[in-house]
């Protein structure tokens, strides 16, 4: 049995902002009651009968989470008849999804921290933090192989895009990819995919409509991405007491990003100070890359923060949430819909 659920982690786990008013607080209540179920089975089902296995596979869990993921899931599940055994294991395996993702992204990006504690590979090794993925992934499988061919199917084609997310990321676009399309393409796979997937099982398996389930899953596509390109302005933010790590930690590891990008674009239709601006910050990452202190990039961090390409990606950003929320209009009025439309707004509106 796994240790109980932190009050933190619990509130955490909710965002309350959501519902408002009397009989919304009355919602807010019910499924702040359900996520801590849903994350009290989480931990129970890192366990692997394994000491070896259980701390590196239970690691990054406790070390907390804003668990959109599963909240989504229970959230959509009340536009049926509300969160029930099926909602709630598959509330489950999708962050166990999410989290095996997140083991697998930290080895190939090399990252040091994760939720503000040492990312897994740096207290194990690559190879345990691979091994710990693996398991996560296995055991979303485990949970969703007894919920039918449906979700079973979803399940692959989610892992399948996740995968493909992170190769193309890898890979980098082809001569004959438009780089801003594929970079999008790539945050629609890697985080808009499982997120998508968490709003449709909501509705799956709560009995509502089923027309309901084509409008929440690209209503899920559509804030994975807003929720990513806002995570390219927050990079450049000065709070580190908010976002966990030094401002502009992707732009000095050459992480290519939004604002990056839409750089990229104006050097190369011309732009003289664009160019000379991107010079500056190749030459830096070039130079942490060989290992220079990473301040080095600090007057560039700061001055891409405050140029246009940063306002840009933050108002494309609230454009994806803003389509979001549109795809949501074959939907009846209810606590369950203005929720998932403040719920597009605080993605975009975070800090961290």
């Amino acid at each position: 049995m796994s240790r109980p659920l932190s009050e933190d982690t619990a509130t955490q786990a909710m965002p309350v902002h959501l519902f408002r008013g009397a009989a919304e607080k009355r919602h807010a209540d019910r499924m702040q009651k359900e996520l801590a179920a849903v994350e009290q089975e989480l931990l129970d089902q890192l366990g692997f009968a394994s000491a070896v296995a259980d701390a590196p596979a239970r690691y990054l869990a406790e070390a907390g989470g804003k668990r959109i993921r599963p909240m989504l899931t229970l959230l959509t599940s009340e536009l049926g008849s509300g969160p029930n055994d099926q909602v709630r294991r598959a509330a489950i395996a999708i962050e166990l999804t999410h989290l095996a993702s997140l083991y697998h992204d930290d080895v190939m990006d090399d990252a040091r921290l994760r939720r503000g504690v040492p990312a897994a590979q740096t207290v194990w090794s690559n190879s345990v933090a691979i091994l710990a993925g693996d398991l996560l992934f296995a055991r979303a499988s485990s949970l969703v192989s007894g919920m039918g061919e449906e979700a079973i199917l979803l399940q692959a084609k989610t892992f399948e895009r996740l995968c493909l997310g992170q190769l193309h990321e890898t890979v980098g676009p082809g001569p004959e990819d438009d780089p801003m399309r594929h970079y999008l393409q790539v945050l629609a796979d890697k985080t808009g995919a499982l997120i998508s997937t968490a709003a449709r099982m909501g509705v799956l398996f709560s009995g509502a409509p089923r027309e309901y389930a084509d409008c929440v899953t690209a209503y899920g596509e559509k804030i994975g991405v807003a929720f990513q390109l806002i995570d390219d302005v927050i990079d450049l933010s000065p709070k580190a007491e908010q976002t966990g790590k030094r401002a502009g930690t992707d732009l000095r590891a050459g992480v290519v990003t939004m604002p990056l990008l839409l750089l990229r674009d104006r050097a190369a239709r011309g732009d003289a100070e664009a160019a000379g601006f991107l010079a500056r910050i190749d030459d830096g990452v070039a130079r942490i890359a060989a290992g220079e202190g990473a301040t080095i990039l600090d007057p560039e961090v700061t001055e891409l923060r405050e140029h246009e390409v940063t306002r840009i990606t933050e108002q494309t950003a609230r454009q994806w949430s803003a389509d979001a929320v549109a795809a949501l209009a074959p939907l009846p009025k209810s606590a369950v819909k203005r929720g998932l439309e403040r719920l597009a707004e605080s993605i975009v509106t975070r800090e961290g």
